[in-house]
């Protein structure tokens, strides 16, 4: 088999470091994902999938790395991957997330692809499906009163037929007589190792199906598409993430479901700008409401209030309207709304108007020059 370029195939120089590797990876995991699939490219995205999820295992790890640069992917038992080929076998992908930061999006997804090959099957216990990540857009008017949104997911469920497990019977498996386990010898390029390792006739289960399920093809689960209720609560920000938990694809083998989470994202609004929980607005006022002070009635969050322009009021001055902003999100209580007053020069005067402005101009610079003269 080919030597695989595991840089190429993340799009990044020999020379990444480990952040770079982790943005490349989690970039391609996104588009990749076989959630993201349209009906015809399902296969294809399948197999990207696998191969930047291989490359990201190797290049994470630094001795691993390190064998890869010197051998190349034959380094890694010449190069084989995926259930039963024996490439990844009795090696344990679960501290790779760990070792990219915390990338909780993609924390099952090797235990979900190279299938069990951690010895996790139905001997060992169930595999747990993968989290899934859905990305929300609401409102501003949603953030202040909290909401409860329907989504559709198009994820992995356990086949009712055979009710996740892919078939409706079993036989011990005779390679492995019924362990699970085989005991294999690997030459590699710093000696002859022998390992304990998940049997690849029957992926580890100890156990082979007599009837596959059709409905499934053996799989144990299948695609379906559902409908879920979310409850955002009011004074969300931008970017949080609410966990709801079992949502997720269930894991093979019967395995329990992933958690789902939501990630919330929220609309720029015609108005309004967002300061954690504060509000910002900006509100045309006249050059007489600025001179005398007026009681006008400005927009809010909940709909119109109240705000007193004190008389002398400077154009671009910030007036404090206490409690009508956002909902603190931990705790009773809200933000409040700052409205900055921006005084209106208008375009067109009448005459009156002319008259009574150069009335005031020539008293203004009358009382100019007399605190001049007379100090």
């Amino acid at each position: 088999m080919a030597d695989k370029n595991y840089y190429s195939l993340l799009g990044v120089e020999k020379s990444a470091n480990k952040e770079e590797i982790k943005k490349a990876y989690k970039k391609l995991a996104m588009k990749y994902h076989p959630d993201r699939a349209p009906d015809d490219k399902k296969v294809e995205y399948e197999a990207k999938f696998k191969e930047i999820n291989e490359a990201a295992s190797i290049l994470a790890d630094d001795k691993k790395r390190s064998q890869y640069d010197q051998y190349g992917s034959s380094a890694f038992n010449g190069g084989a991957t995926g259930p039963g080929a024996g490439g990844f076998e009795g090696y344990d992908f679960s501290d790779v997330m760990s070792q990219f930061g915390g990338m909780s999006d993609f924390g099952d997804i090797f235990d979900q692809l190279f299938g069990g090959q951690t010895g996790q099957g139905r001997r060992g216990g169930n595999r747990r499906g993968a989290d899934l990540l859905y990305d929300l857009e609401i409102t501003l008017e949603e953030v202040a009163k909290g909401t409860t949104k329907s989504i559709k997911l198009n994820k992995l469920a356990h086949c009712t037929s055979c009710k996740g497990k892919g078939a409706h019977s079993f036989s011990n498996c005779s390679a492995c007589s019924g362990s699970g386990y085989v005991r294999k010898t690997q030459r590699t390029p710093f000696g002859i190792f022998q390992q304990t390792a998940p049997c690849s006739t029957c992926q580890g289960r100890g156990e082979k199906a007599d009837d596959v399920c059709k409905e499934c093809s053996g799989e144990g689960v299948v695609r379906d598409r559902k409908e879920i209720e979310v409850t955002i609560p009011a004074g969300i920000e931008e970017g949080m993430r609410l966990r709801v938990s079992g949502e997720g694809e269930v894991g093979g083998a019967g395995g329990r479901a992933g958690d789902l989470y939501i990630r919330v994202h929220i609309q720029e609004h015609q108005h309004f700008a967002r300061d954690t929980d504060n509000l910002q607005i900006t509100i045309p006022i006249s050059f007489t409401q600025a001179a005398l002070g007026d009681d006008i009635e400005v927009p809010t969050i909940d709909g119109r209030a109240i705000l007193t322009i004190p008389e002398g009021t400077q154009s671009e001055t910030t007036l404090r309207m206490k409690g009508k902003g956002l909902p603190h999100l931990q705790g009773s209580g809200r933000g409040d709304q700052m409205v900055k007053v921006r005084v209106a020069v208008p375009s067109k005067l009448s005459k009156k108007q002319r008259e009574l402005i150069k009335e005031l101009n020539e008293e203004k610079a009358s009382v100019g020059f007399l605190k001049r003269f007379f100090g």
